[in-house]
């Protein structure tokens, strides 16, 4: 099928992302493959062509705006969902080293299915949960990058997303909202876990209304062992 990526592009100019013909194509297929799983499992409940496009992929992209994308580095996505930002990340980056957590099976399945019909390299799923593969001799310290889009309040994902970050790598988490007061509530839990506030980079879509937030976080010191604590329980009693 041929689709008009005319908007797309401009989008991509916009945020000053380069992509050649073959990933434009690779990103139609992803959509493809979304649209089709998405009508006999709950991937998204964005499913319209443009918005797929405008608030899944170039969102995912944005992330240019906090972070250098060209270096050759490790990222984890926590909480991936149906691959955003990591996957979009890794068709533009092809690069970036990308591992893709997420705690439903049936999202991995699909997301294992993409990667191979694009025939990606140097990307991995995992099925479980940030509070199991977080822990030392798992995946703990071992990202140059931890990035998530999953819906959860800073001091939360901080503590999802913290511990699998290396000394002088980053976090950074995308916001769909103005979260100042967020952000200082969540001071104390990044300092305890060993990060330390950067800034935030707000910034409206392409050709759009539609607001968005990156929070960048730098590790500066190992997260304390106790970290993270059980599952469930960085969401009911946030730090």
């Amino acid at each position: 099928m041929e689709y008009d990526t005319t908007q797309f592009k401009k989008d991509l100019k916009q945020l000053n992302v380069t992509l050649s013909d073959f990933q434009v194509e690779q990103f139609m297929v992803y959509y493809e493959m979304l649209a089709e799983w998405n009508q006999v499992m709950n991937l998204t409940a964005i499913t319209e062509y443009n918005a797929v496009l405008k608030k899944h992929f170039i969102d995912s992209l944005s992330l240019c705006k906090a972070y250098d994308t060209s270096k050759n580095i490790s990222c984890i996505d926590v909480g991936t969902g149906a691959g955003f930002p990591g996957l979009a990340l890794k068709i533009a980056y092809p690069n970036m080293k990308v591992t893709l957590l997420d705690s439903l099976q049936k999202r991995i399945q699909f997301l294992d299915a993409v990667i191979q019909k694009l025939e990606l390299t140097g990307i991995e799923t995992i099925h479980g949960r940030a509070e199991d593969y977080a822990k030392p001799g798992m995946l703990r310290e071992k990202f140059d990058l931890s990035v998530s889009r999953a819906v959860a309040n800073l001091s939360t994902l901080s503590e999802y997303c913290l511990p699998f970050v290396k000394k002088g790598g980053y976090f950074i988490s995308y916001k769909s909202e103005k979260i100042a007061e967020e952000m200082e509530e969540a001071e104390n839990a990044i300092s305890i876990l060993g990060g330390e506030v950067k800034g935030q980079i707000e910034f409206m879509l392409p050709d759009s209304d539609i607001y968005r937030n990156l929070f960048v976080i730098i590790k500066k010191k190992d997260t304390p062992k106790k970290y993270p604590r059980k599952a469930g329980l960085p969401s009911k009693e946030p730090l």
